[in-house]
């Protein structure tokens, strides 16, 4: 009798330990993703920081800026347009670019239709970051250029973007906008060659 007793006050404290080691595992795992959500929001507030710093402190001609402004803005009208052709019936709902950044956040059809038009065009999320980042700093006094004009103002732009923007990624992501315009696509390269290729770039003449 005393000893059934002492085994079930023992199973009783097992149980209760077992409960709290949960409730602490589970006070844990809210914790560590409460952690790790703040820290990625703090990396990318910093990244943002960062993109925005670089954008500002671009030592540009306001022909050149007129020259970049103008490939970013065809490359995200060009985004957005695709957008509108894979979701005709959401035409008026997606008047300009910025409403579909913000629909593809709890739609799940806009955000699928982002995401391939996205790999379509060989761009990330980054470089949309980027380059709405050039549009918002320098869109109020920038001048659209078109393509005709660009030539006879810069006949390297490639040239003009690797040797004025020193931001590795706002360098990479301009490239990648000016890829999307003359070449429909613009193709990511691997690490491990961009320096050679840069080697390349001055003596490149159109």
């Amino acid at each position: 009798m005393g000893l059934l007793f002492w085994e079930d006050r023992v199973d009783h404290k097992l149980q209760a330990l077992e409960t709290q080691f949960k409730e602490l595992d589970f006070t844990k795992d809210n914790l560590m993703q409460k952690f790790e959500h703040h820290s990625k929001a703090l990396a990318s507030q910093a990244a943002q920081d960062e993109m925005w710093t670089a954008v500002r402190a671009l030592k540009l001609t306001s022909m050149e800026l007129n020259v970049l402004y103008s490939y970013v803005i065809e490359a995200l009208i060009c985004l957005h347009t695709r957008v509108l052709e894979k979701l005709p019936d959401l035409v008026r709902g997606l008047p300009t670019l910025a409403s579909v950044l913000r629909r593809k956040v709890k739609n799940k059809r806009v955000r699928v239709v982002w995401e391939s038009i996205l790999e379509e065009c060989g761009l990330q999320e980054g470089d949309i970051t980027a380059l709405c980042t050039f549009f918002i700093a320098h869109g109020n006094k920038a001048e659209h250029y078109t393509a005709k004009v660009r030539q006879m103002h810069i006949r390297d732009v490639t040239f003009l973007i690797t040797n004025m923007v020193k931001n590795q990624a706002l360098q990479d992501s301009l490239l990648r906008a000016v890829q999307v315009i003359e070449k429909g696509k613009a193709v990511r390269t691997p690490e491990k060659q961009k320096s050679s290729l840069k080697e390349l770039i001055p003596s490149v003449k159109n």
